[in-house]
């Protein structure tokens, strides 16, 4: 069984996400994937121990054949991560990490349509027991809502333009590959995007892998409940991939360090907020250009931390 993933700003996470050495540190990692953070950690701290999240079996049975040298010092656990934080119970967390990036399993191995550069079936579900696939949103959806969660959660400008090509074309045939629907939007833009920094069907997959397992709704509730299960001194890292995300943790962490909300109107403060973090990253970490030539997943991360106090 191989391994194709490099885990993105290791070094970084490495040096914030410290574990205290006079105990038996717990850590989370809320999206195992394939494993990189989790085995840079269970290495570089020999008494560690990581819950390791994910919500995707067969990704999840690689992580576990990494990490079979580090015995039950790695605890797998097949959920999503903000269902395993909903009504936590377990023990005090000393570090929590959260890579909100898509591995390369997904795209290369899957079969699941999550690549343009793929002819596959259209199903983008990292969990597979979901109810919702990507086929089902193309040939299900109405034109204005394609067109709206194709903006929403792609940013694409050409949306309506490609959310009635997609609507014409089902109309004729249902769209059952990645191959189809990435030929549809090849054809409806215009000549000059065709050829730009990025494919013209980029940010509409994106949208759809979104809505399929409704990633952004996922992020601030678990945000919020991994906060509360963290020791005082515990830190959370977060690393994002496009700014619908970091928007997202970026808001997050600030709501939790909040030292007042009173109204803006308020002469004097009464409301006597006390913060539930620091945060320690004023600004994203992003990726350094050694890593970017090197693991090009890299150039779009940014990595925020804070600190439970």
């Amino acid at each position: 069984m191989e391994y194709v993933h490099m885990p993105v700003l290791a070094k970084e996470v490495k040096e914030y996400l410290i574990p205290p050495t006079e105990e038996n540190p717990v850590m989370v990692d809320c999206t195992t994937g394939e494993g990189g953070h989790t085995h840079m950690m269970l290495n570089s701290y020999p008494n560690l121990t990581v819950y390791g999240l994910d919500c995707d079996e067969h990704i999840q049975e690689k992580a576990k054949y990494r990490m079979k040298n580090f015995g039950d010092r790695f605890i797998p656990v097949h959920t999503w991560f903000d269902d395993y934080f909903k009504d936590y119970s377990g023990p005090e967390l000393d570090l929590v990490l959260i890579d909100l990036g898509i591995s390369i399993y997904h795209y290369e191995e899957s079969n699941r349509g999550f690549s343009f550069k793929k002819d596959e079936k259209l199903d983008m579900r990292l969990n597979e027991k979901s109810d919702l696939t990507a086929q089902m949103v193309v040939n299900s959806y109405s034109q204005e809502d394609l067109a709206n969660l194709i903006y929403k959660y792609g940013e694409e400008r050409y949306s309506r333009r490609i959310a009635k090509a997609i609507c014409e074309a089902r109309g004729l045939k249902k769209i059952e590959s990645s191959n189809e629907l990435e030929t549809i939007i090849f054809n409806c833009v215009p000549q000059n995007y065709k050829h730009g920094r990025l494919h013209p069907a980029t940010r509409t997959f994106q949208a759809l892998r979104i809505e399929v397992n409704n990633e952004l709704d996922r992020i601030e509730s678990t945000i919020i409940n991994a906060t509360k299960a963290l020791k005082v001194g515990g830190r959370m890292a977060v690393i994002s991939f496009h700014s619908l995300e970091d928007r997202i943790v970026k808001w997050t962490f600030k709501e939790l360090a909040k030292t007042c909300t009173c109204p803006p109107e308020a002469i004097y403060c009464t409301c006597d907020t006390k913060p539930l973090v620091k945060i320690l990253t004023k600004k994203p970490i992003v990726a350094t250009e050694e890593e970017n030539k090197v693991n090009p997943p890299s150039r779009s991360a940014k990595l925020r931390v804070i600190e439970r106090i």
